[in-house]
C-alpha cells in the first residue's frame, strides 16, 4: 500500500535510522495538513475495522508486523487480510499523524509513549488506549479498544458479600486490588466498580491513569480524571496530591513500583477507599508481590499496614468459551481477621486454603471458578486445565465432582 505522501518520505536518506528517522517523518507529516489528515484517515480506517471485527486490540508497524495489521479477536492475535502491505515508513507516518510534540519527544528519549486516542463519528465517540514503541529501530503501535460504556457490575458474577465491599456506602475505606496479566480485563472490572459507586453514592472520586481510558461523567459522584504526564507527574505524586482534593475514593491506575505501593497503603491507612491494579496471576501472589517489592528492612511494617488496609483482591483471567468468545474466570480473596493474621505473621502461603474454604465470605479460588464454568458448560475441560494456576488442584476438583455425580 503506497500513500500519496510516500514520495515525501522517500526524500529521507537511507542512512537516517531509528529515532532520527522517526523525527524526520514526523516533521514531514506535521508540516502538511493534507498529508496529516490523509494519514489519520487511514489509521482511523484500521481502527473502525477493529470495531467491526469485535477485536480488543490492533497492532501495526515495526519489523515484527511484516507490513500487516494484526487484530486480537476473542483472545487470538491474527493477521488481517483486508489491507495491503504497509511499509515501515508509512506505518511510522500513520502513527506520527496522531502524536503530539510531547509524545514524539517521549519516543525520542524513552522509545515509548502511552496515550489515549478517540474517533468521533456523528454523535458516537470511540476511545482507544495506545502504546507507541520501537521495534528493531522502527515505530510500532498497539491500540486497545475501550468499551463505550462500563459493564454493569451485577453482570460480572461477583458474590453479594464482595459487591458490598466494593460499595463506598457499605465500607468507607480499604484497599481493593484488581489483578491479572495484560489483557485480562482489569480496567473493565475497575470501571464497572467505579461506575457502580458513581450511580449509588454521593462522593468524590479521583482517578489517576496512564493514560485515562474510560471517561466517567459525574453522576451522584463528582469524578475527576488526572492523566500521568498531562495532569500530574506520576502515580505517586497524583495519589499524594489527591489527599488535598477532598476525595472519598482514589483510583490508582497501577501500583507499578515500591513508591506507589507504599503511597497506596498510606492513603488507605488515612481512611480512604482505594482501588488499584497489579500485574500478578493470583490473589496470593499479589500479597507476596506487595511485600517483596518493598525494601527488606521495611517489609515487617508493610505487612502490618497491608493487614490493616487490604480489603479485597480479585485475580482474573479471560478464558476462551465454547461459543468462540471469552468468559471471565476469577479468584477472590476477601480479607478476614484470619487472613490479616496470616499476612502479619508472614504465613502468606496459608491464604490459598483460606480462599478455598471461604465461600461464606464470598471467596473462591481460580480452580473452583474454572470448575464452575466447566460444570455450566461455558468452557471445555482442556480450557479449564490450561488456565488453572494449579493443574493438580483442578484435577482433584474434577475427580471430586465426578465421584459426586
Amino acid at each position: 500500500m503506497r500513500f500519496s505522501f510516500s514520495a515525501d518520505l522517500e526524500r529521507i536518506h537511507d542512512h537516517v535510522l531509528g529515532v532520527d528517522r522517526i523525527a524526520e517523518i514526523s516533521d514531514i507529516i506535521a508540516s502538511d495538513t493534507d498529508l496529516r489528515l490523509e494519514a489519520r484517515s487511514k489509521l482511523d480506517e484500521f481502527l473502525m475495522h477493529m470495531i467491526d471485527l469485535e477485536a480488543s486490540d490492533a497492532d501495526f508497524g515495526g519489523q515484527g508486523s511484516q507490513g500487516a495489521v494484526w487484530y486480537r479477536i476473542h483472545g487470538a492475535k491474527t493477521r488481517s487480510t483486508n489491507f495491503d502491505f504497509l511499509a515501515k515508513d508509512d506505518a511510522t507516518a500513520l502513527i506520527c499523524s496522531i502524536l503530539t510534540e510531547r509524545q514524539i519527544d517521549a519516543i525520542t528519549i524513552s522509545h515509548n509513549a502511552d496515550f489515549s486516542y478517540r474517533i468521533q463519528l456523528m454523535d458516537k465517540v470511540y476511545r482507544f488506549r495506545a502504546d507507541a514503541y520501537m521495534d528493531m529501530g522502527y515505530l510500532a503501535i498497539n491500540f486497545r479498544f475501550i468499551n463505550p460504556k462500563p459493564f454493569d457490575l451485577q453482570t460480572l458474577g461477583f458474590p453479594p458479600q464482595i459487591l458490598r465491599r466494593f460499595d463506598l456506602g457499605f465500607e468507607k475505606k480499604g484497599l481493593i486490588l484488581v489483578t491479572g496479566i495484560t489483557g485480562s480485563g482489569k480496567s473493565t472490572t475497575l470501571d464497572a466498580i467505579i461506575n457502580s459507586n458513581n450511580h449509588k453514592n454521593e462522593a468524590h472520586i479521583v482517578i489517576i491513569g496512564s493514560p485515562i481510558e474510560y471517561f466517567h461523567s459525574s453522576e451522584k459522584c463528582l469524578v475527576r480524571h488526572r492523566e500521568i504526564g498531562r495532569d500530574t507527574i506520576s502515580f505517586k505524586d497524583g495519589s499524594i496530591e489527591a489527599l488535598r482534593q477532598d476525595p472519598d475514593i482514589i483510583v490508582i491506575g497501577e501500583m507499578r513500583d515500591p513508591e506507589t505501593i507504599m503511597t497506596a497503603l498510606e492513603i488507605t491507612d488515612s481512611g480512604h477507599k482505594v482501588f488499584s491494579t497489579l500485574h500478578t496471576g493470583s490473589a496470593v501472589e499479589s500479597v507476596h508481590r506487595i511485600v517483596a517489592e518493598c525494601p527488606t528492612n521495611e517489609q515487617n511494617r508493610v505487612r502490618m499496614r497491608l493487614a490493616d488496609t487490604l480489603s479485597v483482591v480479585i485475580s482474573q483471567k479471560l478464558v476462551p468459551s465454547v461459543d468462540g468468545r471469552r468468559v471471565l474466570a476469577k479468584e477472590i480473596l476477601s480479607v478476614t481477621p484470619w487472613v490479616s493474621a496470616a499476612i502479619i505473621n508472614s504465613n502468606i502461603g496459608e491464604i490459598y486454603q483460606m480462599i478455598n474454604e471461604g465461600k461464606e465470605h464470598g471467596m473462591i479460588t481460580l480452580e473452583q471458578d474454572l470448575m464452575r464454568l466447566l460444570v455450566t458448560k461455558q468452557i471445555t475441560k482442556e480450557t479449564a486445565i490450561s488456565h488453572a494456576n494449579s493443574k493438580k488442584r483442578l484435577m482433584e476438583l474434577m475427580s471430586y465432582y465426578k465421584r459426586k455425580m
